[in-house]
């Protein structure tokens, strides 16, 4: 038996909508900025692992996938720190997204922004930021409300890569 909550975008669909175009935009400055579709869906999905949002996890998994991420390198962002699958970018952008989510933990400090600013144009680092505290909120709804992740039914299951790809 679920737990009956409110429903935070149905509840007050214009709170959501803004929300939502927050989203648009912090991509769409993303992509003028030159942030490609694969390093997006990797802080996002880090981000919503770190938050704990299954829902936003699936989601992000899912636009992982069509970014042409294999499961090899989504399975490695829970470890970044100790695998050699992603850029100096990637591992930037993967600490900005640590940083911008345990935000409790004094924010994003000097030697973080330091380091990333060294690998990352003021643009990017920007256009990543408001990224995150898109994804972060989107966290937050969805959590609060514990919007439900069921089992994937066989044939709704995303295509697994072909062996050997």
């Amino acid at each position: 038996m679920s737990e009956r909550r409110v429903h935070l975008s149905r509840s007050a669909p214009a709170a959501y909508r803004a929300l939502d175009a927050l989203s648009r935009t912090s991509k769409q400055v993303a992509v003028e900025a030159g942030i490609e579709p694969r390093l997006l869906e990797i802080v996002q999905l880090h981000a919503s692992q770190l938050n704990g949002c299954a829902y936003c996890v699936r989601v992000h998994l899912d636009k992982a996938l069509e970014a042409g991420l294999d499961a090899d390198v989504i399975a490695q962002i829970a470890t970044w720190r100790e695998s050699g699958v992603f850029t100096e970018r990637e591992r930037a952008a993967l600490e900005l997204t640590e940083a911008f989510t345990f935000i409790h933990d004094g924010g994003v400090s000097d030697e973080v922004y330091d380091c990333v600013g060294g690998i990352l144009s003021e643009q990017e680092y920007v256009a990543l930021a408001w990224v995150l505290v898109s994804i972060n909120s989107f966290n937050r709804v969805a959590i609060a409300g514990r919007y439900p992740v069921p089992p994937r039914a066989p044939s709704a299951a995303p295509a697994a890569a072909p062996a050997g790809a």
